[in-house]
């Protein structure tokens, strides 16, 4: 089972000393700053610092933000397509401010995900500055730029998204006030995620081989740059980037749907970014994240099926929104007391019933773990080995539909659009207005990458937030999260809340 991962590079970003410096949950602003030496560089460059940002993204601590359950809570629990889950009981606390809109200004999520995230941005400035500083300029050196380049990026991504105005910190810390600074605006916040995706993009490579699973490439730059474009309606440039992708001839859809979200399916033809995840036998080389152990069916240990902890549970309106015919449902949900039909991506069990024995009637399939790896690493009760699907081929190809429709090509976007349905055996639609190829683009969106964190944000770009969750609580004014308190109370006056809060 994945015998790519026990690679030098795999061994090599997940045990870098760097980790032990950011294994705690202290505070952004209370972190030293991370150093480097000269016995830290590898080669004249910057890999050992960069290679722990891979590591960093998705492990126990800052990758709780960005795959764990502060980041299932703020790009999933706000759709309609899914909900706290688990328990009643277990994070009560999360459904005000998560399902129904009711933001807290000092919750454990939200001030987890800002500190995690901070804390990956200083890891990438602090490489960035090792680099300037060494004045690399080789090809090594230059992509090991351009990796860290697009970790900020990435992140930066997420805080703009979720806050709005943040604190834009593109520089080393020496000192944990140097971080102590008022809010960019959101154009100037976007403009650094231009610039550092472009460089990336410019100088990342088109491929790395099975040396390097999951290592970025220039068509995972490209197909960011083209989300952060149509998150700001930008649509020429957003397809410009996405055709890009397509152009690269690198990626193509994987033959079965539920297939991409099996162990088989790992770092498939459809994967532009993922992040790596491993758990060898018997609990043995632990390298992997929380992803899916916290979206796992919830049980009791004595059925058999508690595989997890249950929370990101689906919706009845998702369930509801499929096509009968759409086999992306039986993929995506599992039904409790029902079969996991092996059809579409099953082992032959039979789920307990709800709720006599489970918390909730529905699961997410795209995380159900196999038995046969389960009981090969001992871990019975969570899928800390389960990749993270970060961006797909199916993904891109969707974006350069909406942005063809939105610029007069809807012949051109109803071709790329059936593409992605032609894979799951759905018939094609053809282009008759933009608005009727819109709203067919919107809900091939919704099938296509349900439960995957794009839905929340799909609907505050298109405009549709308020009609569509406007029944939970939705306003205006939730298309952004309040800045948490502690970072505004350790700022001493110099961070300001977003005026709506």
């Amino acid at each position: 089972m994945k015998q790519r991962l026990k690679s030098n590079w795999f061994i090599l970003f997940a045990l870098l000393p760097v980790l032990a410096a950011i294994s705690s949950c202290e505070k952004f602003l209370d972190r030293k700053p991370l150093t480097a030496t000269l016995d830290d560089i590898n080669q004249g460059g910057i890999e050992g610092q960069v290679f722990g940002l891979y590591s960093a993204v998705k492990d126990y601590d800052i990758g709780n933000t960005f795959g764990g359950i502060p980041w299932q809570a703020v790009h999933n629990f706000r759709s309609d397509d899914s909900e706290k889950g688990s328990d009643a009981a277990d994070g009560a606390e999360w459904v005000a401010p998560f399902d129904n809109f009711q933001y807290v200004k000092d919750l454990w999520a939200t001030n987890f995900y800002w500190d995690g995230h901070y804390q990956l941005i200083n890891l990438t400035n602090t490489a960035l500055q090792t680099a300037d500083s060494l004045k690399l300029n080789d090809q090594a050196g230059k992509i090991n730029i351009a990796e860290a380049r697009f970790f900020r990026a990435f992140a930066y991504f997420d805080m703009v998204r979720c806050f709005g105005e943040v604190p834009k910190i593109d520089f080393r810390l020496y000192d944990p006030s140097q971080a102590n600074i008022p809010k960019s605006t959101v154009p100037q916040i976007f403009a650094l995620i231009d610039a550092d995706l472009q460089y990336a993009a410019a100088n990342l490579p088109v491929v790395w081989g099975s040396k390097y699973p999951g290592r970025l490439t220039s068509g995972a730059a490209k197909a960011l740059l083209a989300k952060a474009y149509l998150f700001r309606g930008n649509f020429a440039q957003a397809l410009s980037y996405s055709q890009q992708v397509i152009a690269s001839n690198q990626y193509s859809l994987f033959s079965s749907y539920y297939g991409i979200f099996k162990d088989a399916g790992e770092n498939s033809s459809e994967s532009i970014l993922e992040w790596q995840n491993y758990m060898g036998p018997n609990r043995t080389d632990d390298r992997g994240s929380w992803y899916a152990t916290c979206q796992g069916v919830r049980a009791a240990n004595a059925t058999g099926w508690n595989l997890g902890w249950g929370w990101n549970t689906p919706t009845d309106a998702f369930v509801n929104h499929f096509d009968p015919a759409d086999v992306r449902k039986g993929s995506s949900v599992l039904f409790s007391g029902q079969s996991d039909d092996p059809s579409t991506g099953g082992y032959g069990g039979t789920l307990p019933a709800y709720p006599t024995v489970v918390p909730r009637k529905y699961w997410n399939k795209k995380v159900y773990a196999d038995p046969a790896v389960r009981s090969s690493t001992g871990w019975s009760d969570g899928a800390y080995w389960i990749n993270q699907r970060v961006i797909r081929y199916a993904d891109v190809l969707l974006m350069a539909a909406e942005c063809l429709n939105e610029t007069g090509g809807g012949a051109a976007a109803a071709t790329l659009l059936n593409q992605v349905r032609s894979r799951v055996n759905m018939p094609a639609i053809a282009f008759v207005s933009q608005a009727q190829l819109r709203i067919a683009i919107k809900n091939e969106r919704r099938s296509e990458l349900g439960l995957e964190g794009e839905r929340f944000y799909d609907l505050v770009r298109w405009g549709d937030a308020v009609a569509v969750l406007g029944g939970q609580g939705y306003q205006d004014r939730c298309k952004y999260y309040p800045i948490p308190q502690p970072a505004i109370d350790r700022s001493n006056g110099v961070l300001v809340q977003n005026p709506l809060w």
